[in-house]
């Protein structure tokens, strides 16, 4: 009995051998990307599969399958003898400390980059320094006199308190990353709209902002993760359970570290994780969006 055994033809197999000699950079950084990424979406796989668990197997392995964890969405938890309260309140706190956080400093930065940028006054080289101290100065050495400046002011157990405290703590990288951006609009462009009679803030609003979306992406993101998972000046300054926010209740169910609920930490977790996803998903399409010349966008 004859076999006939089929052959790629000599075209089609080197016409791969090219195709693969001109990608093999990029299948190289798939390849990288694939390795880089596996542990973090095999670690949010564990939080997910624990989270719908009834328990594990080596505390590794998840078995069973139950709701009872996520059970926080709709009514209270107890956690080592402590009933917590429904976390829609925490989750609420988190949302108005988070987004206030992110309209003050984008609106503070964007105002102060611009200036710093495009005019020229006496102290702005001096100022541009301080931008980089005062970021480089670590804020827990303040927790003390920040009290005392909240306690003087009424805003302590706050949330608005604690807001302004980051909003300046936070400022200086702001101004700084966005100033970058405003250093790259062309100078034609604000001549432009100066000769035909807007003023600085016309300008500032109408002409120099639509050019630089992608820096305000950049800071809105970095806001909203540096609100969405402030801890420490929550935990100094924030007293009342009420005013808690995600990240302390996230304390209350660890509780006793010695006896953890492990399926309600984990279904906590990724709850309070899925909203910064969300919002990154949202504004990452403007990372990647770049103003040439009068505006045009490509």
């Amino acid at each position: 009995m004859n076999m006939v055994v089929k052959k790629t033809p000599p075209v089609a197999r080197d016409s791969f051998l090219k195709t693969l000699q001109k990608k093999w950079h990029l299948l190289l950084a798939y390849l990288l990307l694939t390795i880089f990424s596996l542990p973090i979406g095999l670690m949010f796989l564990w939080l997910f599969l624990t989270s719908i668990s009834t328990h594990t197997i080596a505390g590794v392995i998840p078995a069973g399958f139950t709701l009872e964890h996520w059970s926080f969405l709709w009514g209270p938890v107890e956690v080592g003898g402590r009933v917590l309260p429904s976390i829609w309140q925490a989750t609420w706190n988190t949302i108005l400390f988070a987004g206030g956080l992110t309209i003050f400093e984008v609106i503070i930065s964007t105002m102060a980059g611009y200036t710093l940028s495009r005019m020229n006054f006496p102290g702005r080289k001096l100022m541009l320094r301080s931008v980089l101290i005062l970021h480089a100065f670590p804020g827990v050495l303040l927790l003390i006199a920040i009290f005392y400046v909240l306690n003087a002011l009424g805003l302590i157990d706050t949330l608005w308190g604690v807001m302004l405290v980051k909003v300046a703590l936070q400022i200086p990288l702001s101004i700084y990353i966005i100033k970058g951006f405003f250093d790259e609009v062309s100078w034609d462009i604000e001549w432009a709209a100066l000769v035909d009679g807007c003023n600085r803030l016309t300008v500032w609003y109408q002409v120099i902002l639509p050019q630089v979306k992608p820096g305000i992406a950049a800071i809105s993101i970095f806001s909203f993760i540096a609100g969405w998972s402030e801890f420490l000046l929550l935990f100094t300054f924030i007293f009342s359970e009420h005013n808690n926010t995600l990240a302390i209740y996230l304390l209350a169910i660890i509780g006793d570290f010695r006896v953890v609920n492990y399926g309600l930490l984990a279904a906590a977790a990724l709850f309070y994780i899925f909203p910064v996803l969300l919002f990154f998903l949202f504004t990452q399409k403007f990372l990647m969006k770049m103003n040439m010349g009068g505006g045009k966008q490509v």
